[in-house]
């Protein structure tokens, strides 16, 4: 936005500096006429989502979340939840809309977590093992189910 404004700013300097040339151009009808502006053609309609979508979003929240707690408490493996998701949007974000859903799902579990636990508590291991096991049911239904 603010970059929107200083380039603003600097055309309407240009303008004014081109002051008496620009009211003879102006006289023309030719420079009465607005000039149509560049359109850039629009993308391609997204696909329809794959009818898991609404489970992959959800393991993509998990993933956010254990990516949280597993670094928060300092587990060996933190490391690996991000290089996971990372393997999730290239497999199946294959638009531009499908990988922002998913970024967006892993980021909404990672904020979540890290809204409510700041310590590596008894609370947040008991969370992040829930979190695995459920994360672990929902990838062997998917593979099972969706092919894998």
């Amino acid at each position: 936005m603010r970059r929107a404004i200083l380039i603003a700013a600097w055309l309407l300097a240009g303008l004014t500096a081109a002051g008496p040339a620009l009211a003879q151009a102006q006289r023309s009808p030719a420079a009465t006429r607005p000039a149509a502006p560049a359109r850039e053609p629009a993308p391609p309609p997204e696909p329809p989502p794959p009818p898991y979508e609404p489970q992959l979003l959800k393991l993509a929240e998990i993933i956010g979340s254990l990516s949280y707690l597993r670094t928060l408490c300092a587990a060996r493996e933190a490391q690996d939840w991000r290089d996971r998701m990372a393997a999730l949007i290239e497999a199946e974000g294959r638009t531009t809309q499908r990988r922002e859903r998913l970024t967006s799902a892993y980021n909404r579990g990672f904020r979540a977590y890290a809204a409510t636990h700041r310590l590596c508590t008894e609370g947040s291991q008991e969370a992040s093992a829930r979190l695995a096991g459920e994360g672990e049911r929902l990838a062997t239904t998917l593979a099972g189910r969706y092919g894998g």
